[in-house]
């Protein structure tokens, strides 16, 4: 089932943007995903089927903090 998540970040640039790319790129199960870099909270959304705890792994392994914005 195809479901958009959203999680808070501290991806807050283009260069941070292009950094965790190869990683949620990885991720089976996500269609597609952004970064709102001009929102204070540097909102993730991801569209897809990719459970919480696999996106937050990847955004983790490329060293950003992540949590679910609830």
């Amino acid at each position: 089932m195809t479901s958009i998540q959203n999680f808070t970040t501290n991806i807050n640039c283009g260069s941070c943007v292009r950094s965790v790319t190869p990683f949620l790129d990885e991720v089976e199960g996500v269609t597609i995903w952004r970064v709102d870099v001009e929102d204070d909270r540097k909102v993730l959304s991801v569209e897809g089927s990719a459970s919480p705890e696999e996106i937050i792994k990847m955004v983790e392994d490329a060293g950003f903090d992540i949590s679910p914005l609830v």
